[in-house]
């Protein structure tokens, strides 16, 4: 029996698609090396994103692209690979998001350049979903967001809040300019707190660069936006435990984090190798085991299709800025950038990852939780 060639799988797998290689549809991708085939089967997901830094292939619309790859399922048909079986008993085995390895997974991706996400993001550096009801523009869809999460704890005058994972102190900055508290945002990123302590000057605002697991002081309210993606399902109890300790029992903690439809020990293989190192997304259920016996969940709310607009916002922004960026970084970062947004833009459109927003509370709130 005659072996199938790499080309003629690749090219029946994207097939069937709705992918034609060298074709004329947006989404078709453009094969410039033959050793794109070989590359991409022998190694799935990271052959794929790899071969395409190389420059192997291009595409117009890589989010459309990547789209229809996530809706026929294609991930799951060619990442069952030896590799990645011995990368998933590693996960098991070992703690790849412990204290020591904290530090190193974050400044692999936090601290690439303040000039970088500066021009990326909006103009307060908010590095999570917008929620673009009622917005027309990243900085609005952004706004929005971080006022309905202040809304969502119930921020009043004079109450300290800690904001574990504070990125560049948006919504440290914003809660204490427009709501009057004090803030304690952490994060294990050097880059990070150096740029929020900064931007936060002249606020009742802390910026302290340590582990969540270091924390042992109450606050009124906790927030956590964008960072439970890095905790790892082996320390998401602790994380829990660490939050139900450090909350005042009638305050409120607000969880917003990427979620997934089924428990995977690390994220895919190309983002945990050049984007996000050892991070895992969370599922409804690891959720609810790590809080059992320790919150009432009062809110949950879905804003998946916010983050697809919110990454095309994104590379819009990287696009258009490129001019300013080039000097200090080259053509292969690029377009690992641009492959990064527009990949995770299409799984948010194929619904493979959702956006969560979660209230809970230590004992219930009396007489029911509502959103102002």
């Amino acid at each position: 029996m005659r072996m199938l060639q790499p080309k003629s799988i690749v090219t029946r797998l994207l097939s069937s698609a709705g992918i034609t290689i060298n074709g004329n549809n947006p989404w078709d991708i453009q094969v410039h090396k033959e050793a794109f085939y070989p590359e991409t089967l022998g190694s799935g997901s990271l052959g794929l994103g790899e071969t395409y830094m190389k420059q192997y292939w291009d595409c117009e619309k890589l989010d459309d692209f990547f789209t229809k790859v996530l809706v026929a399922n294609l991930d799951d048909n060619v990442k069952r690979n030896f590799r990645f079986k011995a990368e998933i008993l590693m996960a098991k085995i070992l703690n790849l998001q412990a204290p020591a390895k904290a530090y190193i997974n974050g400044s692999a991706h936090y601290d690439t350049g303040n000039d970088l996400f500066e021009e990326m993001l909006d103009k307060r550096m908010t590095y999570t979903c917008g929620f673009w009801e009622n917005a027309g523009t990243l900085d609005e869809a952004q706004e929005y967001k971080l006022d309905l999460s202040c809304r969502k704890l119930k921020l009043r005058p004079g109450m300290h809040v800690l904001d574990i994972g504070c990125g560049w102190g948006s919504f440290a900055k914003y809660a204490a300019e427009k709501y009057d508290v004090k803030v304690t945002g952490i994060t294990i990123s050097k880059e990070q707190a150096d740029l929020a302590q900064e931007r936060c000057k002249g606020l009742p605002v802390e910026i302290r660069l340590v582990d969540y697991r270091m924390l042992h002081e109450q606050y009124d309210a906790i927030v956590s936006l964008g960072m439970f993606e890095h905790v790892g399902y082996k320390n998401y109890r602790t994380y829990m435990k660490v939050v139900h300790h450090c909350l005042k029992d009638d305050g409120l903690f607000l969880l917003h984090t990427i979620g997934g439809n089924n428990a995977m020990m690390f994220t895919d293989q190309w983002l945990n190798k050049y984007i996000f190192p050892n991070a895992m997304i969370p599922t409804v259920r690891l959720i609810g085991e790590a809080i059992e016996g320790l919150f009432v969940m009062e809110h949950w709310q879905n804003f998946s299709v916010h983050y697809d607009k919110t990454l095309l916002a994104w590379y819009d922004n990287v696009h258009n800025s490129w001019h300013k960026l080039k000097d200090s970084y080259d053509q292969t970062f690029f377009r690992m950038w641009k492959y990064y947004l527009l990949s995770c833009a299409a799984s948010f459109r194929a619904r493979k990852s959702q956006l969560w927003q979660i209230v809970l509370s230590k004992n219930g709130v009396p007489g029911g939780y509502q959103v102002c």
